[in-house]
């Protein structure tokens, strides 16, 4: 089953896997009268159905090769089916702040991984010197917990940065942002997809859906 959620801006954003893609367009037709024309683009393509609703479909692993402001009548689809389609090995960073998961993917499935869980209290409600105290001690256990998942990130990504074609993210900005500024990062952030995934506290299995989601097309309908 596809996964959706409220999209920025409005509308509704759903994850289709690449081989049922071709049946989702074409269920999206039949509900909308139809697709007029269809917009394609190196970043994007937009399908306008016949009563007006628009799915959009930022390309992932961009650029697609068409010419910029491309613009066709109906729904021409194979460009888009054959770009997402085409094998590739993905890189998977997954950060919060006390856990990660770093691997490798492809077809959708994780051929090498690490995954680690640092102990990161929560906040105290506690005043004066004690919260002083426990906030210091926090920070500490947060910049371990974040030097042991930049760690592992060199090790596993930044070791196979070239046989990458692409790296996906997931997990936490704030966390992800952290681990940005590690130097030892900046080859894998540079082949770092725009999407982020939302994913849950990082553990083995959650890597492997995100090997999954990794694949998967995001299709704003508005």
């Amino acid at each position: 089953m596809a996964r959706k959620r409220q999209a920025s801006g409005g509308g509704t954003a759903v994850e289709v896997e690449p081989e049922r893609l071709r049946r989702w367009l074409d269920r999206f037709a039949e509900r909308n009268d139809g697709v007029l024309r269809t917009e394609l683009d190196p970043r994007r393509v937009r399908f306008t159905g016949g009563n007006g609703v628009t799915a959009t479909v930022p390309i992932p692993f961009e650029p697609l090769a068409v010419e910029p402001g491309t613009c066709v009548d109906g729904a021409s689809v194979e460009v888009l089916l054959d770009h997402v389609e085409k094998p590739r090995r993905i890189g998977l960073l997954l950060a919060r702040l006390g856990g990660h998961s770093v691997g490798v993917a492809e077809g959708g499935h994780v051929t090498v991984s690490r995954t680690d869980r640092r102990l990161v209290h929560g906040r105290n409600a506690a005043g004066g010197w004690s919260q002083q105290r426990f906030a210091r001690r926090r920070d500490g256990q947060a910049r371990q917990a974040l030097r042991a998942a930049a760690d592992d990130t060199a090790d596993v990504l930044g070791s196979r940065i070239a046989d990458l074609d692409a790296v996906v993210l997931g997990g936490d900005r704030r966390a992800l942002d952290e681990l940005r500024t590690d130097r030892r990062l900046a080859d894998v952030f540079a082949k770092a997809e725009p999407r982020v995934l939302d994913v849950a506290e990082p553990r083995r299995t959650v890597l492997d859906e995100a090997a999954q989601r990794a694949r998967a097309v995001e299709i704003i309908v508005r």
